[in-house]
């Protein structure tokens, strides 16, 4: 009876680097589409700015849902969102508000800058939405069924499917009709591409990272008896979905 009262306890521990990761999830994303209307040619390849920043995003989600579970990682998703939101807000506030009567050319080119951002923001907002926790979800099933093995690969298969979805929601929101069908394809495509070699790239440092973060904080979360409801907020695990002791 003592043992099932101590497995039905919430977790009471404060992680010491979860708040530094979801802040540094959030900035990424304000950076991202920030950037997404200027697009650059990489080595031959066209895409947004913001694709070189944003498979970052993925890489701290992944970090938060192995290492914290899938509630954290949506909490964090959130965040990114409500920053998102107070920088379109502000910016309209921003362009709406009278200049000087003096001549203000940069005025005229920060407004023009917002106003063209307003569209990459919200197909940024809605792509991010549908992809970030799919990404989290993925990542939080793929770890059961594999038992917590073979951390490398469901980073990439996550950052792979999650991506695809990102690329072509976002692409076809921000783009279409801006460009022919064939080079807004091509720029998905593109965009699916370069965020995934990333991801890959960094997969040694996540890998390594991953696992630091699990001695560190002693923490090792499976999500089995989560609820994957976008909209929910619950963050509390029981010390039964801790399973870094029973994996040392």
């Amino acid at each position: 009876m003592h043992e099932n009262l101590i497995e039905s306890k919430t977790i009471r521990s404060q992680p010491n680097y979860l708040w530094f990761l979801t802040l540094t999830y959030a900035m990424v994303i304000v950076l991202a589409n920030w950037f997404d209307p200027r697009l650059v040619n990489i080595i031959g390849l066209d895409t947004d700015a913001g694709t070189l920043i944003f498979p970052f995003t993925f890489l701290l989600s992944d970090l938060i849902t192995e290492v914290y579970g899938f509630k954290h990682a949506r909490r964090a998703i959130w965040c990114g969102f409500l920053f998102n939101a107070l920088f379109i807000i502000y910016g309209q506030i921003i362009i709406h508000m009278p200049s000087p009567n003096y001549p203000t050319a940069n005025n005229e080119m920060f407004d023009t800058l917002l106003t063209t951002n307003i569209r990459i923001i919200l197909a940024s907002g809605i792509s991010y939405l549908v992809s970030e926790p799919f990404n989290s979800f993925i990542l939080a099933q793929l770890k059961i069924k594999m038992n917590g093995n073979y951390l490398g690969i469901r980073f990439v298969s996550s950052t792979v499917i999650a991506s695809g979805i990102d690329s072509l929601v976002f692409g076809l929101i921000a783009f279409f009709g801006t460009m022919s069908d064939i080079h807004l394809l091509s720029l998905i495509i593109t965009m699916w591409f370069i965020k995934v070699i990333i991801e890959i790239l960094g997969l040694p440092i996540s890998v390594r990272l991953a696992k630091k973060l699990k001695e560190s904080e002693h923490l090792d979360i499976y999500d089995k008896k989560t609820s994957f409801n976008i909209f929910s907020l619950e963050t509390n695990y029981l010390n039964t979905d801790n399973e870094y002791f029973k994996n040392e």
